[in-house]
């Protein structure tokens, strides 16, 4: 079984608030009551935990802060804290191996005093039941008002206890939610450098005249304007013209015919999405370093991938298990902060803040995800090869995975500008961790069998589906690897055979005539 949590927004410092604080007390004896909570109250430090996104962005919490929000969550994962705690081991090292700060220890802490806390509500909602049903019967006055008595104290309790328990709840699922994902057995274990090489495709193409990186081509041949974008919109934007606009065209409608002949069905998706889908796909939707823009005043961001409104498409619903799987190929814009992006490795098109993408997207049954995620990426370097690009596919290591991924596969194409490699697409198997917050299950086409009342159907029970994601074609990227690969010593850019029937012909972008 996999462990699949959401990582906590770095926008929203967390400790364990003077709440959490009573409750790490021992089991709950049943006499149990609320001034017994508040003596412990007093005995009981604030527990410091960090918040981190799900890209593994850390932040300190400052030690003096005491207090989480007390708003309510929006959202809450089904997540097993049950298979966490019969699996603690296993989890403390997945935890450590992903390089990540969650604190398993509290959610242990807080899981087991949610159980008896639970325990005692229910021990009191019998009890208040039991003096319910005593009243019922013929009683001297004197035993009556000592019921009534009881009744209320119980109910004072209860009540009290009850307001307890959700807080409680909504505290352990903001601190669990910081769990990453459990890990594939195959998956390297290291940092980014310890990422093992799939397969490698190509050689670098070797030139004899002095090469010129995408900008200087961009500028040279009145294709990629920067300086205007920057006036207009500020830097790490950008202008197309000319041919870079059919070229652009030409990559996507390739790209989803391709994919398409695949079984994937093409959508076009919303770009604004609700903060909350954004997070239940594993994103950080707001905080100092986050990637996603967040419209102010508002409870919605821009996507920075067709995957967030994939994943929703299908939220809070339960699917046939014959309707699977569900394979989509989706083109949308994009747009990133790219905070704290810098350097000459992040110039021109590599690292901008709106892009077009066509992104893959695959909902299935849990025993076919390992299949479909040798499929995308399979289709991925089909891609890449008939563009006759260069590359390598890498098995990430585990600290390189965002808290979604149980295992992640990058491509990264050589770029000649660059004098290196750089990522063109990835393709991600995120089991059951994104399904547990987008509520997406499906019911197994198992045959009924008969209930113990005569005639009702017993319907099997629904599991939860896996979701995968892959790059199919990042717009950008694509036009570095195929403006650097395939210039010519005029200066012109040869286009690739199988994109030139989506260009109207065009065989050869060349310098214009002044």
């Amino acid at each position: 079984m996999s462990l699949h949590k959401l990582r906590l927004a770095a926008a929203v410092p967390l400790t364990i608030s003077t709440f959490s604080s009573r409750l790490f007390l021992k089991p709950f004896p049943n006499t149990l009551t609320l001034g017994l909570f508040s003596r412990r109250l007093q005995q009981h430090k604030p527990l410091l935990v960090r918040a981190f996104s799900a890209s593994a962005t850390v932040q300190d919490i400052p030690a003096t802060q005491t207090t989480v929000s007390s708003a309510r969550p929006q959202w809450k994962a089904s997540i097993d804290f049950k298979w966490i705690r019969d699996n603690k081991e296993a989890v403390e090292i997945n935890i450590k191996n992903r390089n990540s700060n969650a604190n398993l220890d509290v959610v242990l802490e807080l899981y087991e005093n949610m159980v008896n806390l639970q325990k005692e509500v229910e021990r009191l909602r019998e009890e208040r039941n039991n003096v319910a049903k005593k009243m019922k019967g013929k009683l001297e006055p004197s035993e009556r008002e000592r019921l009534v008595e009881e009744g209320k104290s119980l109910k004072e309790s209860l009540v009290s206890m009850e307001e307890d328990l959700v807080k409680l709840k909504d505290e352990l699922q903001h601190v669990a939610q910081s769990i990453p994902n459990m890990t594939h057995p195959d998956v390297p274990v290291g940092g980014e450098d310890s990422s093992a090489i799939r397969k490698e495709v190509g050689c670098p193409r070797e030139f004899h005249f002095q090469i010129k990186d995408h900008l200087q081509l961009g500028k040279d041949l009145d294709l990629i304007d920067f300086d205007s974008a920057a006036e207009v919109s500020g830097s790490k934007f950008f202008y197309l013209k000319n041919e870079a606009v059919l070229l652009e065209m030409a990559l996507l409608n390739w790209t989803l015919s391709q994919v398409m002949k695949k079984g994937y069905t093409p959508l076009t998706t919303p770009e604004i999405v609700r903060s909350s889908i954004v997070e239940k796909c594993g994103f950080q939707p707001r905080g100092d370093n986050t990637q996603v823009y967040s419209i102010d005043g508002t409870d919605q961001c821009l996507i920075g991938t067709a995957e967030i409104p994939l994943g929703g498409i299908h939220m809070d619903s339960i699917l046939l298990e014959s309707a699977l799987p569900l394979k989509y190929i989706a083109f949308s814009h994009c747009f990133r902060t790219e905070a704290g992006a810098a350097g000459a490795a992040t110039k021109g098109l590599y690292r901008v803040h709106q892009f077009s993408k066509a992104e893959m997207f695959v909902i299935c049954r849990p025993e076919d995800s390992e299949f479909f995620h040798h499929e995308l990426i399979q289709i991925e370097e089909d891609l890449f090869t008939s563009l006759g690009l260069h590359f390598k596919t890498l098995d990430m290591a585990t600290a390189d995975l965002g808290a979604p991924a149980y295992r992640k596969f990058d491509i990264e194409a050589w770029m000649p500008g660059f004098g290196r490699f750089g990522e063109i697409s990835s393709a991600s198997n995120c089991t059951d961790y994104q399904s547990r917050r987008l509520g997406i299950r499906y019911r197994p086409s198992e045959p009924l069998q008969t209930g113990p009342k005569k005639g009702k159907a017993n319907l099997p029970a629904t599991k939860f589906v896996h979701t995968l994601n892959a790059t199919a074609c990042a717009v950008p990227r694509m036009m570095v690897c195929l403006l650097e690969n395939n210039q010519q010593e005029d200066g012109s850019v040869v286009i690739p055979e199988p994109l030139r029937p989506f260009m109207g012909g065009i065989e050869l972008i060349k310098p214009k005539l002044k």
